[in-house]
């Protein structure tokens, strides 16, 4: 009788990649975890219970096959295990590194709701993409035949990326028009290398040239180009720009010199790894180095700047979060490498001020909280606990309170772009359909600031819509 591959969860602790220690990984911006061993690998997916009703996949935004790669892993079979993973999500080993797992597959896993840990299903996604890359499995689109329309996809981030990947499969041609220098957007100018290295971004990047993506950059909507101009070239258009305007302070003190952005400071960072001449960087003003950094927020881009800020050499870094760590909306993990690392976590506690010294910053002025009853959204809301006010000394203030989307009608005098109350772009559900004729908008644009893996599923779902429509007038025109 053969052998039970799976199942062995009860025989078989759960076991991630080997995390470097903090006080090597701090002085650098690689990425923290190792690579699986295929002996590994195949051990850790064997753990699968291959559960009738996979919550893992449920779980997933892209509903991916976790259950069938994970067996096709642990039987050795990788080639399929890739086949399969790549079949449902475009970008599999930047999902495998940067998702927060703890809060979406992983966390749902049933033996982890036994008692037994969760399968490692995000490292084992990684080592399956990248054995895929190592071995020449991962080739660039070539479609079965070519099309004469085209479609035009105004950002470069990770939803217009993956609808353009979908796309061109079919055999549409693809423009991708983005402002900045390098494709990618938050993959490669928002978050750190040490969560993804920016190689891993950039191959993708040349596979979607490779196969036929066309792409316009340093090219601004608006500026360089207007948006008519642009529709006018197309027979559809996607807006996948992302949220990039930071949400502000209005306080005491807020216009010190030494209060930035986080968008801005990660932004300079990632410039630099790249070799790029950053004046912001080189002066100091988006540096760390040798400074008292105290960061505002508790979101995976707050963790991000705290851990940025280690590596440039700051003096000490400290997080303030007005709610307490089980309410904070940042990654558990992600919460747990920063303190390795020596970050120092302020839980409730919440700006009210800043001192400074002839305009240049040098404290928070920070009230202490409690949390009281349940706002709107079903989260304790923090109230102030009065005399507990104090003052947090800071040489950079870094702020990062989530991100609102610019005002894209203004901006691209589309008047008649549709708008909601927030200032995201109304879409169907589902195709990204907007009441403009020949009009999408995919991802954070619409959702407002979310997840990497949901603006992948919706760049692929707004794709399959845009080839249904596409295929639709194809068929009248040949009646």
């Amino acid at each position: 009788m053969a052998k039970q591959p799976m199942l062995k969860f009860v025989q078989i602790d759960r076991d991630m990649p080997q995390k470097r220690a903090a006080t090597l990984r701090k002085n650098d911006f690689d990425e923290i975890y190792a690579e699986y061993a295929a002996a590994k690998a195949e051990e850790q997916a064997s753990r699968c219970s291959q559960c009738g009703v996979p919550y893992c996949q449920s779980h997933c935004p892209l509903h991916n096959n976790i259950p069938d790669w994970l067996r096709l892993t642990a039987t050795g079979r990788m080639e399929e295990a890739y086949a399969t993973s790549q079949a449902t999500n475009t970008f599999p080993e930047i999902c495998g590194r940067i998702c927060p797992q703890d809060r979406l597959c992983e966390g749902n896993c049933v033996i982890e709701q036994s008692g037994h840990g969760t399968v490692t299903i995000g490292a084992v996604e990684k080592y399956i993409t990248d054995t895929a890359w190592d071995q020449g499995w991962v080739k660039p689109i070539v479609p079965a035949a070519e099309r004469t329309e085209s479609v035009g996809i105004i950002g470069a981030g990770p939803g217009g990326l993956a609808a353009a990947d979908m796309l061109r499969r079919a055999g549409i041609q693809v423009t991708v028009y983005d402002r900045s220098d390098r494709a990618g957007g938050l993959l490669m100018y928002g978050i750190p290398g040490f969560k993804l290295e920016k190689d891993v971004v950039q191959r993708r990047n040349d596979l979607l040239a490779a196969g036929g993506v066309t792409f316009e950059l340093n090219c601004d909507i608006g500026d360089d180009v207007t948006f008519d101009a642009v529709r006018a070239k197309h027979d559809a258009i996607i807006i996948a720009t992302g949220v990039y305007k930071s949400r502000d302070l209005s306080m005491p003190g807020s216009g010190a010199k030494g209060i930035e952005k986080a968008i801005d400071f990660l932004t300079a960072s990632n410039r630099k790894s790249f070799g790029d001449a950053v004046k912001e960087f080189d002066s100091g003003r988006l540096n760390a180095e040798g400074k008292k950094v105290v960061v505002i927020g508790g979101g995976d881009t707050a963790m991000d700047c705290v851990r940025t800020s280690v590596r440039q050499g700051a003096t000490s870094v400290k997080c303030l979060y007005r709610r307490d760590r089980a309410n904070m909306p940042g990654s558990q993990r992600e919460t747990q490498n920063a303190e390795e690392e020596g970050v120092v976590f302020e839980w409730l506690s919440a700006p009210k001020g800043f001192t400074d010294a002839k305009g240049k910053v040098t404290g928070v002025m920070v009230q202490k909280m409690r949390l009281g009853q349940p706002d709107a959204t079903g989260r304790q809301a923090p109230e102030v606990i009065e005399g507990a006010d104090y003052v947090e000394e800071a040489d950079l203030v870094i702020k990062a309170l989530g991100f609102e989307p610019e005002d894209l009608p203004t901006l691209w005098d589309q008047p008649e772009l549709p708008v909601t109350r927030w200032g995201t772009i109304k879409a169907a559900f589902q195709t990204g359909e907007t009441d403009m004729d020949g009009v999408y908008a995919v991802g954070d644009i619409v959702r407002g600031a979310s997840l990497v893996v949901w603006a992948i599923k919706d760049g692929r779902d707004c794709a399959d819509a845009i080839i249904a429509r596409l295929n639709a007038k194809a068929a009248v025109a040949a009646e």
